[in-house]
């Protein structure tokens, strides 16, 4: 397990995701994975691409794949609700899908409207066939991403590494 600072976390997991030959980044802005993305930015070997809507992200991942490529889904919690329907193409074709989610609505949350899909997160994502793999401490990270990556792209899984408040930090409202 690597020691790194707690604010050092975005490049951490970017740099387990690049080990793994992760090229492609899709994502919805957000505070929690703007680093990650940053980081992709600055390379030539990885690219970004900006999302109007998560459920793009499914489909980008999955298409990916399609053609030798691996990819990530950077997203809120909040988007996990625009993604169910296409969670069915990661099941049904049977595509290794990884997503990186942040979390709203849970340790710390001080805006109410953030509650409602902060507590849905982990239980649509499993209805879904999803294997969630969540991060509360940092001493948790690397084992985690190493252990969402592997399932993901070696064991063909569907995976969600969801970031929660409590390792994140919560926003005040």
């Amino acid at each position: 397990m690597t020691t790194i600072a707690t604010e050092d976390w975005p490049k951490l997991v970017f740099d387990r995701l690049v080990e793994a030959d992760v090229t492609l980044f899709a994502y919805v802005p957000d505070f929690g994975n703007d680093r990650i993305v940053k980081l992709a930015d600055a390379r030539n070997d990885t690219q970004t691409v900006l999302l109007s809507a998560e459920e793009e992200g499914v489909a980008l991942c999955c298409g990916a794949d399609l053609v030798g490529k691996r990819a990530v889904l950077l997203m809120q919690s909040s988007g996990v609700g625009n993604v169910i329907n296409f969670l069915s193409l990661v099941q049904g074709g049977r595509f290794p899908f990884l997503t990186i989610v942040t979390m709203r609505g849970d340790y710390g949350e001080q805006n109410p409207w953030q509650y409602p899909m902060g507590q849905a997160v982990t239980p649509v994502l499993e209805a879904m066939g999803m294997l969630v793999i969540k991060v509360e401490r940092m001493d948790e990270l690397d084992h985690a991403v190493t252990a969402a990556i592997g399932a993901a792209f070696v064991a063909g899984q569907g995976v969600a590494l969801v970031l929660s408040q409590k390792f994140l930090g919560a926003k005040s409202f």
